[in-house]
């Protein structure tokens, strides 16, 4: 597989735009052990295969378990590995993620608010988005992964 555009170069304004919103995450309330598990589960998600192996690679960077890691796909299976707070995160990010087939039921809201005050909430469902914009972006111009580089 060989990248089809550097999209980044190609309409450098809107990947700056892009970016502001990643700096604007990186300063605000959420840390980066809660948000990038988000960013990985979104990504499995959408089988962006750059993003999964990015965010792979960083969580392991920050500290997380291999094994902890392995199972953020089914991390509902495996409960006593992930805080309430991870938990209430990666639920609402596979809501949000997959919001034509939930419609982000008033179930999962409650359940997130549960954890979350409005700023938190706001700053993980702009994670998510951002996420799943750059998933897009990632699959359409088959952006490789490092571990696929020869």
């Amino acid at each position: 597989m060989s990248t089809r555009i550097d999209y980044s170069k190609a309409s450098p304004e809107a990947f700056k735009a892009f970016g502001g919103v990643h700096v604007a995450l990186q300063n605000g309330d959420l840390s980066k052990m809660l948000i990038d598990p988000v960013f990985l589960r979104v990504s499995q998600i959408n089988g962006c295969a750059y993003c999964i192996d990015l965010h792979s690679r960083d969580l392991l960077k920050l500290g997380m378990t291999v094994d902890k890691l392995l199972l953020v796909p089914v991390w509902h299976e495996a409960p006593s590995l992930f805080t309430a707070r991870e938990q209430a995160a990666l639920a609402w990010a596979e809501s949000v993620t997959r919001v034509e087939q939930t419609g982000v039921p008033q179930a999962d809201y409650d359940a997130v608010t549960a954890e979350f005050n409005d700023k938190e909430l706001a700053e993980l469902t702009y994670a998510i988005s951002l996420m799943n914009a750059y998933n897009r972006l990632g699959v359409a111009f088959r952006m490789v992964p490092t571990a696929a580089k020869v």
